[in-house]
Formats: C-alpha cells, sequence, structure tokens
C-alpha cells in the first residue's frame, strides 16, 4: 500500500520523504476547491487477499470502458457548472480522479494521493538523495508542498466493501466520501460512518422492491446467490428477513469467491441444478456474471428465470455471448437519465492522444492498435500491446459501439452527475454564508480558499437541490429516496438487445402502490407466462396449509377443512368455522344456509303417517258406530258397552294426537304435544285395565260366595278411568309449570337446522311413558290373572295380546328413540303411537266385529253362555 508522510529530515531540510511508487496515472485539473474522484477503470477477474508480509505482485486487470464514461461524467459535470453563471460563478471547481482497480489496497493509495496531494519530486529532490546516499527505487525525498492541490472531498468508489475501507481509513479525518454505486445497507450507519453520502440508494429499498416483485408473480420459491462481499452479505441478509413478510422462501442461499474458480463454479452450479426453483436472484457485478453464465452454457442449464441485482440489470455486456440464457431477464435499475445535454459530444470528443493514460488506454483497446509515443502500459487478453499494429489515425468512435459512448442507459452516469452538484450545491450554500451567521464555532463561516472537509460535509447534509428536472435531497442516513426501474432484457427480431422498462418502484409512495408492473409487454425465458417456481403448490379454497416440520414455510401440505369450516382464500393458514345456522358446500369453501328440517305435511313421509293417524282415528270411530248400531246385542252388550265406546273415543284421540307430531314445530305446540300423549294414552291404558277388572269381576261374581260386582259397578269404573288418568294429568301439569316442551333449533347436525320439540325436561317425559307402562303392566297383570275364563266370555286374552304388541313397540321404540335425530325421531314417535293404537284396536276389536258383521249368527244370548 502506498503512503506518503511528512517527516521532516533531521539536518533542518524543508524536505519530506515519500514512500512508494509515484503515481502518473490520473486526470486532474487545477481549480479553487479539486474534487476527487476514484473509479474502477480496471477490475481483476481474479481476487487475492494481501499477505502483509511482501510487497503484493502485479495482478493482472481488465478494462471497463463503462467506468471510463464515469470518469468523463465528472469532469462533463464540473466543466459545465464551471461554466454557470447562477452556480458558483467565482469559484472554479478542478478535479482529481484515479482508477481505484475496483481493489481495497490500490483504492487506499488512490485515495490518500487525492487526500495528500501529488508529491513534487524533482532533481533537487533526486541531488539531495545522491548526497545523502540514499537509494532512489521507491523513497523518494520531496518537497512537503504538493504539487497538486489536496481534494477536500472524494467522489467514489462503485463497490460498497472499497467504500467501507475508503472510510474506515479516512473516518479519522472527517473527509466526506460520495459513493455513486455503493448501495450496502451498512452504509447507511451514521454512527459508524458519519462522513458517508451517496447518489446510489440503499440496498434496504432494492430488497423491499425484489421481494415485492418475486411475491408479485407468485414466486415463493427462489434461490438467492451472491458474490462474497459486504454488499451481497448485507443484501441476501435483508431479502431473507424482508421475503418473509410475503411468505418467499429462499430455496438455497450462496455466496462465490469474487474469483471464480472452477471449483467455485462447480459447486455454485451443483446448488442450482439440485434445487427446484427456477427463479434466482444474482447479487454480483457483470464480471463475476460472466464466469456463472460460462458454466451455465457449460452445463446447458436453460429455463432459468434471473433476476438481477441493480448492479448488472443494465449490463448489456452479458448479452453478447449469453443472450440466448439472459432473455426474459427481470432486474431493477437505478433511475435513468433519459439524456444529460452535451454529454453525448463531450464523450464523443475524445480523439487518438497520449494526454492520458487512461484514454490512451481506451482508444488501443477500443481499434486494437497502438498510439505512437504510447503512454498506455496495461496489456489485456494476453495480447502484448506493444507488438500491436500503430493506429492510423482514421479511427472515429462514431463508427463503433462501445459502453464508453452508449448513452441510451443513463444511471450510475446520472449518480455520478448528481454526486458532482451535492458538492457544487454545498459549496454554493457554503458561499452564501453570512459573516456573524455561520454554523461553526463562534458562528463563523467556512473559508472557500481553505475548505475544510468537515464543514464541507456539514453543508452537503444540508444540501437540497434539482438535476435535469429532478429534486435531490438526503435523509438523515446520507440516502437519497430510492425509485428503480423494473427492467426486462428482451430479445429483438435481429438478435440484439432491447431493455424494456415495464414498471418502477418508488420508495416515496405508499406501501400497497410502491411497485407498478405492466405484465403484458413481459418477455419471458420461456412462452408467454412466468414460471411457476415454488415449493409446494398453492391450497386452493377449501383446504388449509400444514406446516412442515423442520421446513421452511413455502413448504406445505394441504390439509382439507375439518367439517363444519371454510376457507375461501387461497394458502388459508386456518380455516374458518361456519356460524350455527350456515353449513359448508361440497367445496368448502364458503357457508350457506342450513336446511330447514321438520317432518312435514309436504314430504312423503310425514303424508303417510297423517293419511295412517287419520285412517286409525276414521276406523276407531267406526267401529263406534257399528257398537253403537248393534248396542243391544249380546256381544256389544257382554263386552261393557259404555267402556268400549270410550275406549273407541279414546283410541281415536290417540291416532289423532299424531297429527301434533307432524308440521313445524312451535313452543304451543310443543306444550300440547306432550300431555295430549300421555293423558290420551293414560285414557286408553286405564278403560282397558278397567275392562280386564270387569272381566275378572264378572268371572269372579258368578261365583255363589262372590258379590264383587256390587263393588266394581258402572260408577266405580268410570272413576277408575278417571283417577288412572288424573295421575297423568298431574304428572303433565308438574311437567308443565316446572321445565315445559319448547321448540329449539337444533344446529348440531352438520347441513341442517332441525326444528324440534325438546322436553325440557327429560324426568318429565320419562315420567310420562314410566306412567303409561305402570298401566300398561296392571293391565297385562289383569289379563293374566283372568286367562282361564270360558273362551266365549274371555276378553282377557285379547286385552293380553294387545298389551304384549304395546310392550313390544314401546320396548322397541327407546332405543330407536334415542338413535335417531331430527324429523326420524319424529316419525318414530308417531310410528310408536299408531302401532300401539293400532295393536289395541285390532287385538280387541277385530274378533267383535267380525262377529257382528259378517256372523251375526253367533251374536246371540245362547252362543254368550255357552262354556
Amino acid at each position: 500500500m502506498v503512503s506518503m508522510g511528512q517527516h521532516c529530515l533531521a539536518a533542518g531540510l524543508d524536505n519530506c520523504i515519500f514512500l512508494g511508487e509515484e503515481g502518473k496515472n490520473s486526470l486532474y485539473e487545477e481549480g479553487d476547491v479539486v474534487i476527487g474522484g476514484l473509479f474502477p477503470l480496471h477490475y481483476s477477474p481474479v481476487s487475492s487477499l494481501p499477505k502483509y508480509k511482501t510487497k503484493p505482485t502485479p495482478i493482472t486487470y481488465n478494462f471497463s470502458s463503462r467506468a471510463l464514461r464515469w470518469m468523463l461524467t465528472m469532469t462533463f459535470a464540473i466543466k459545465e457548472i464551471n461554466h454557470r453563471s447562477d452556480l458558483l460563478p467565482h469559484l472554479k471547481l478542478g478535479f482529481h480522479i484515479r482508477d481505484s482497480c475496483d481493489d481495497i489496497p490500490v483504492s487506499l493509495s488512490a485515495a490518500l494521493l487525492l487526500v495528500n496531494g501529488q508529491p513534487d519530486v524533482g532533481t533537487r529532490a533526486e541531488s539531495l538523495n545522491r548526497d545523502k546516499g540514499l537509494e532512489s527505487n521507491s523513497h523518494y525525498n520531496v518537497n512537503c508542498a504538493a504539487a497538486q492541490t489536496v481534494s477536500p472531498v472524494i467522489i467514489g468508489d462503485a463497490a460498497s466493501g472499497v467504500s467501507m475501507a475508503l472510510l474506515k481509513a479516512l473516518g479519522s479525518f472527517h473527509i466526506p466520501l460520495v459513493s455513486y454505486f455503493a448501495s450496502c445497507s451498512c452504509l447507511s450507519n451514521q454512527k459508524e460512518f458519519p462522513t458517508f453520502m451517496r447518489t446510489m440508494p440503499s440496498d434496504a429499498f432494492q430488497i423491499r422492491a425484489l421481494a415485492r416483485l418475486v411475491s408479485y408473480f407468485g414466486w415463493t420459491w427462489v434461490g438467492v446467490i451472491g458474490v462474497d462481499s459486504d454488499y451481497a452479505r448485507f443484501a441476501i441478509q435483508l431479502f431473507l428477513k424482508e421475503s418473509v413478510k410475503y411468505g418467499v422462501c429462499a430455496s438455497y442461499t450462496h455466496f462465490y469467491p469474487v474469483g471464480l474458480s472452477q471449483q467455485a463454479l462447480d459447486e455454485l452450479l451443483d446448488v442450482i441444478q439440485m434445487s427446484s426453483s427456477k427463479v434466482i436472484i444474482n447479487f454480483s457485478n457483470e464480471s463475476e456474471m460472466q464466469g456463472i453464465m460460462r458454466e451455465v452454457r457449460y452445463r446447458n442449464i436453460t429455463s432459468l428465470q434471473w433476476i438481477a441485482s441493480e448492479s448488472w440489470a443494465t449490463a448489456k455486456s452479458l448479452w453478447e455471448k449469453f443472450g440466448d440464457l439472459l432473455t426474459g431477464t427481470l432486474g431493477l435499475a437505478i433511475r435513468r437519465a433519459d439524456v444529460i445535454p452535451g454529454l453525448k459530444q463531450h464523450l464523443t470528443s475524445v480523439r487518438s492522444s497520449n494526454e492520458s493514460a487512461f484514454l490512451a488506454e481506451f482508444w488501443e483497446e477500443l481499434f486494437n492498435c497502438r498510439l505512437n509515443g504510447s503512454v498506455n502500459n496495461h496489456s489485456h487478453g494476453g495480447v502484448d500491446h506493444l507488438n500491436r499494429l500503430l493506429c492510423k489515425g482514421t479511427e472515429d468512435l462514431k463508427n463503433v459501439y462501445s459502453p464508453y459512448s452508449d448513452v441510451t442507459q443513463l444511471r450510475v452516469s446520472y449518480n455520478v452527475y448528481k454526486s458532482v452538484y451535492l458538492v457544487a450545491h454545498a459549496l454554493e450554500d457554503m458561499s452564501n454564508c453570512k459573516i456573524g451567521q455561520g454554523p461553526f464555532l463562534n458562528r463563523t463561516c467556512a473559508d472557500l480558499k481553505n475548505v475544510k472537509p468537515w464543514q464541507l460535509i456539514h453543508y452537503m447534509k444540508r444540501a437540497h437541490f434539482s438535476a435535469l428536472g429532478e429534486k435531490v435531497h438526503f435523509d438523515e442516513n446520507g440516502d437519497p429516496i430510492a425509485y428503480y426501474d423494473l427492467m426486462n432484457w428482451q430479445r429483438r427480431p435481429d438478435g440484439s438487445l432491447h431493455l424494456v422498462k415495464v414498471g418502477f418502484y418508488d420508495a416515496s409512495t405508499p406501501d400497497g402502490r410502491s411497485l407498478v408492473i405492466n405484465e403484458s409487454v413481459i418477455q419471458w425465458p420461456v412462452g408467454k407466462q412466468a414460471f411457476q417456481s415454488v415449493c409446494s403448490v398453492s391450497c386452493p379454497p377449501g383446504s388449509r396449509i400444514a406446516r412442515r416440520k423442520g421446513e421452511p414455510i413455502c413448504c406445505f401440505d394441504c390439509v382439507p377443512c375439518a367439517e363444519g369450516e371454510v376457507s375461501n382464500n387461497t394458502d388459508s393458514l386456518e380455516c374458518s368455522r361456519c356460524s350455527e345456522d350456515t353449513w359448508p358446500n361440497k367445496a368448502r369453501d364458503i357457508c350457506f344456509p342450513k336446511t330447514i328440517e321438520y317432518l312435514s305435511y309436504h314430504e312423503l313421509m310425514g303424508i303417510v303417517l297423517c293419511v295412517v293417524s287419520v285412517f286409525g282415528a276414521c276406523v276407531s270411530l267406526s267401529i263406534l258406530a257399528i257398537f253403537f248400531k248393534y248396542k243391544e246385542t249380546p256381544l256389544v252388550r257382554a263386552n261393557n258397552m259404555e267402556l268400549s265406546f270410550l275406549l273407541l273415543v279414546f283410541l281415536a284421540l290417540c291416532f289423532l294426537v299424531g297429527l301434533l307430531f307432524i308440521g313445524e314445530p312451535s313452543d304451543w305446540l310443543c306444550r300440547i304435544r306432550y300431555p295430549a300423549f300421555g293423558i290420551s294414552f293414560a285414557l286408553c291404558i286405564s278403560c282397558l285395565l278397567a275392562k280386564t277388572v270387569v272381566v275378572l269381576m264378572a268371572f269372579r261374581s258368578t261365583l255363589p260366595i262372590s258379590n264383587a260386582m256390587k263393588w266394581f259397578g258402572p260408577t266405580q269404573q268410570r272413576a277408575s278411568v278417571l283417577l288412572g288418568t288424573v295421575v297423568q294429568v298431574i304428572i303433565c301439569l308438574i311437567w308443565l309449570l316446572t321445565s315445559p316442551p319448547h321448540a329449539n333449533n337444533n344446529t348440531d347436525h352438520s347441513a341442517v337446522i332441525i326444528i324440534e320439540c325438546v322436553t325440557g325436561s327429560e324426568i318429565g317425559f320419562w315420567c310420562v311413558l314410566g306412567y303409561i307402562s305402570i298401566l300398561a303392566c296392571m293391565c297385562l297383570l289383569m289379563a293374566f290373572f283372568a286367562r282361564k275364563l270360558p273362551d266365549n266370555f274371555n276378553e282377557a286374552k285379547f286385552i293380553t295380546f294387545s298389551m304384549l304388541i304395546f310392550f313390544a313397540v314401546w320396548i322397541t321404540f327407546i332405543p330407536v328413540y334415542v338413535s335417531t335425530a331430527g324429523k326420524y325421531t319424529v316419525a318414530v314417535h308417531i310410528f310408536a303411537i299408531l302401532a300401539s293404537a293400532f295393536g289395541v284396536l285390532f287385538c280387541i276389536f277385530a274378533p267383535k266385529c267380525y262377529i257382528i258383521v259378517l256372523e251375526p249368527e253367533k251374536n246371540s244370548k245362547t252362543n254368550m253362555m255357552q262354556r
């Protein structure tokens, strides 16, 4: 590393010792304030770390005509300002521009020369060396006064890592550094780098734009690679953090060295090939991209969607060899100036000359010739520049294409232009300072003839100006407001590259509108649609994401929503439960109102039960009519005519009670339904019990010593029926007063809302059934006692059969009733009512009706008295 000290010699000589080699290659113009500049005119395809033990060996560098354009843009901007009468009219700006070689040691050497000034090495110094016996190979005695004016500010460098090294070396001297291309977000740390400013947006904004970009196209599974540098490391770290907000995952992250060896390329390409991701974001420079694309072509890897960072988004030099592989590339490019008036003429005015080693090298590289008396000492591509033919003098920049003269993509050049104007406007504000009102100690102003770096940075941080119609201002970190063009690499019919702006990102607008994309004009690598690059296919509505343990959040399984739940969005994290009165459709992406269900008169089952109920009532009343017509006959009289009439009426009521269970339940209907059912059956069974007792008593009364019928006459029979019913009525009243039945919308069942009558009190319901069962048991017991009575007079066996049917029906009813739901529960209840009523009706009255109607000859007293 070159350094210059100002060590005064002990003999009183006013001389300094200059350590190192004299730097000759630069662009210099004197001025009242000389602005320093560092540009990577040369870059090395192979990186090497200095060991600090021996002098670094010479490195082979490539020439960047693009960086030469940046250099000449700086000289153009300074000359333009010097010709303006409204900006710094009494101050001439100069420039001192050096090559940084995109290398930290070289950049530090050049920067120290800029801020210290080029030493004046003359004949007097040489004689002093001889007198003192000093060697003159790399140590010079020089005048302490610099031959070139020192620079209070440096515009540079392009690389973030180089800029960081410069800031750490020069930070103690408060020398401002204005970068035109360093984008690392780490440089926004004003505590660590208080003298840094830039016209290049911070990567923090680029990362937000990239995360939004991949999210916009649904690329949730992307590869992220970058050169092993501060720029790429900070950028990738920010991207991984920002992408999580948009559900984007990195299939892989890979860093490769600046000097891409074959081993490094193999490792990188193996990672790319093994991944299922087809979208790759690359944070690198065009030089590294050249090596990557050569290996991609060698391995015949196609159908990749490249996403370019701003450092190579407009690098046209890649297209010539790799245009077929880079078609469809999307990249974020910094703001472009449509035109910088006069710059094109300034660039093309360069003629073959040896005024500058930079320009001489450019001319010889472009036209592959050698200038007469060339001051160029660089060779590239393995060809010695001294072996080239002499230039003819007829070469013209207008006849060849070069990135140097290409002003269609003035992006970094525009940043250089704004950097110069930033310094100029800071100096203008400094010149407007009024004595006694300055910002410094004792309210003093700065001296324009002796500008101090720490004074200049004060004004630079407060600068606001316009450049080519754009308002330029900086935030508290010294960063400009970010604006990026979204560029698409498109192939023209002739095979040439067409960089098309297909959108933009404006950080000054709200988040939801910061990224604008015109998707219709994008040219894709393959086909007319964007690639699909996902770890897992999106979960459609009706399902939810189930994370895979140990894998990124973008890798998941799709699980259908559970019963009663829906999701109406793609990639839902959770399914939401439908409300109680709604239910999912088959796709489970929407809740629709549940079907209302109850046993209706309009459905087949309701109609059948209704008809059977009415039919049963009609049959009962018909039998009643027959009995009433033949009431004087022995058969009717012998079977307790009054109880038979009551039983038939009550059976008709039992049949009609079934109708109360059909139709939409309501509170009043529910309060009538269950008591009516219980009381009607209590009446029937009480009548049967009374008939059984009458039969039993009648048989007993035929014995000589029995007077049973005297104690169980018609009055007692009616009283027994009434008493048996009153108990049921009391049970029902208690039930209705304490916890009555009521209508309820049962939403516990899928897809339907069952409108049902709930018992209110299960105890009340089962007490009603239990009491009916007690009456039936008593009736069955009495009938069993009467089983040996003579057949012609024995009604007990018919009552026994009817009770057996009754028990069979209701014992079967209990488990079926408990296990069914909705209208089927009601249907089971009605069926039990009808079946038990028909059992009683036919078992008791069918034989009698048969005799009365079909065999009337048997309906005689004689026949009834036969044993």
